[in-house]
């Protein structure tokens, strides 16, 4: 009798079925779970999906709001006439970064740039300046970066953000490669500029800053920045802008073991070299075909989920088109750290109020926020050792680049009397004000006088700006001594009416040393 087939038992057939459908829908779990996280990122990001299901933003096709007006702007920039007022900012300020590289490429970080480039070679393409260096852009935009960041003479935007030694090398390098004109190279370095606050914005702003990230993301911003300038030189569309951010995002980098640098090389390269090169090198490989990732900013595994979930996107579009951050950034009246601004123009007020000479100072006490303090206090390196620049102040009269940069004076018994004289205090108060770089300074002479001066804004800030006369001054004495007073008049001229210049090599001759 033939055994009662048992209808219940699996058979072959319907267990690879079985298995099958399992895996079929363990994959499609892992999918929607893989989807449903990447719009959660999203979602937190304050990113409204624009298509109607989430494989769109896995593909790589989605594409946010953010995203879309970010990168149609800065594709559209160098169309776009800037308002009068930008445009003289953009000059003083491509005038102040020409000026610290040049300037720069006598110091050690600067020397070294330029001995690197000299060595490694490439397409005579790109300027490196105060050198007879052409080389590669992606080359020069590095020398150039570091050149202008070899002290501490470059600008500060909002934030703390070393845009200059970034943007102002990127454009200029990207701009040689295609040969824009004088008005598409200024719009691009007001491009540049919009960029580095708004990534520190996005990130988290001043509550990143309070905890301490700051040194990590100035970098990183600057480096958007850079990328701008380059991309917009280079005319991309917005798609290329959006794979231009994509290339841009996975270079950045800026960890803050730079402190511990002593001789301002690493600096140099980490906040204006790095920037400055990966921003070009983004611009040229989009340029010359490459593709990538449609939205960095949002889906799995985007920039703001690998930096800081807890950031706000929408920051990097506010007010594009209204607020230009060229216009907000600061210009440095002394050639040391934005920490020291502040005390020197106590001190240079309080000379010019009741003058005193340095053996007639008993006492010199510093009061700056408390971070602040912690960063300029008994540095090693010169530009940054506010006991050390206050000892020159009182010797001196003044802060020169030279005397600024002379280590040897740091041994020196006569610096190091008055040096035992200053003391500096961290501020709580100072440090609740930032970011505001105020500073309170008080000087007791020997024969009891109290003399004493805060200031709220030093000279230089949007709240307290340098005449354009006053900029064209600094530049002139820290580019005198290295190209001579013919080219460096040639230079402020040249910069003051760029509109003229056709094609920005126009700009070569006069930016090489003799």
């Amino acid at each position: 009798m033939e055994r009662e087939r048992n209808t219940n038992a699996p058979t072959e057939r319907s267990v690879k079925l079985t298995r099958r459908s399992l895996f079929k829908r363990a994959g499609l779990s892992m999918t929607a779970a893989a989807l449903s996280g990447g719009m959660a990122m999203a979602g937190q990001a304050g990113i409204a999906p624009k298509m109607k299901n989430a494989t769109s933003v896995a593909s790589g096709r989605f594409v946010s709001p953010v995203m879309e007006k970010l990168s149609a702007y800065m594709s559209e920039a160098s169309n776009h006439a800037l308002p009068d007022e930008v445009v003289e900012k953009a000059k003083e300020h491509i005038l102040d970064t020409l000026a610290a590289m040049v300037s720069g490429s006598d110091l050690l970080p600067g020397r070294y740039a330029i001995e690197f480039v000299r060595a490694y070679g490439g397409r005579r393409v790109a300027t490196v300046v105060a050198s007879h260096v052409v080389c590669g852009p992606i080359e020069a935009a590095l020398a150039n970066g570091m050149l202008a960041h070899s002290d501490e003479t470059d600008d500060e935007a909002p934030l703390g953000v070393h845009s200059g030694c970034a943007v102002v090398p990127a454009a200029l390098a990207a701009g040689e490669r295609f040969g824009i004109s004088g008005t598409h190279f200024i719009r691009s370095v007001a491009l540049g500029y919009d960029l580095p606050p708004r990534v520190i914005l996005a990130l988290g702003g001043k509550d990143v800053m309070s905890r301490g990230r700051k040194r990590v993301y100035r970098p990183v911003a600057a480096g958007f920045g850079a990328a701008a300038a380059a991309g917009c030189a280079a005319s991309l569309n917005a798609q290329q802008m959006r794979w231009l951010l994509d290339y841009t995002a996975q270079q950045a980098a800026g960890l803050p073991a730079w402190r511990r640098d002593t001789q301002h090389i690493e600096k140099a390269f980490v906040f204006g070299g790095m920037n400055a090169r990966s921003g070009v090198t983004s611009a040229l490989l989009v340029k010359s075909g490459w593709t990538g990732v449609m939205d960095i900013l949002s889906g799995p595994g985007n920039f703001f989920e690998a930096n800081a979930p807890q950031a706000d996107p929408a920051q990097l579009v506010d007010e594009l088109g209204q607020r230009y951050e060229v216009a907000r950034t600061n210009i440095k009246s002394w050639p040391v750290g934005s920490p020291m601004q502040s005390p020197l123009d106590a001190l240079r007020i309080l000379q010019k109020r009741r003058p005193f000479s340095a053996d007639q100072v008993k006492q010199v006490t510093v009061r700056i926020a408390t971070r602040q303090a912690a960063m300029v206090s008994n540095r090693a390196m010169p530009d940054i050792c506010l006991q050390h620049l206050v000892a020159l102040m009182l010797l001196d009269k003044t802060v020169s680049l030279q005397s600024a940069n002379d280590v040897q004076r740091m041994t020196d018994p006569a610096v190091l009397r008055e040096r035992a004289k200053v003391r500096l205090i961290p501020d709580a108060a100072l440090q609740r004000l930032m970011p505001q770089r105020q500073a309170i300074v008080e000087v007791i002479l020997t024969d009891g006088t109290r003399l004493s001066e805060r200031v709220t804004a030093y000279r230089g800030t949007t709240r307290n700006p340098m005449t354009r006369g006053e900029i064209i001054a600094k530049a002139r004495g820290l580019m005198t001594p290295v190209l001579g007073a013919a080219k460096s008049a040639n230079i402020i001229e040249k910069v003051f009416t760029l509109e003229q210049v056709k094609d920005i090599r126009e700009l070569r001759p006069l930016l090489q040393r003799v």
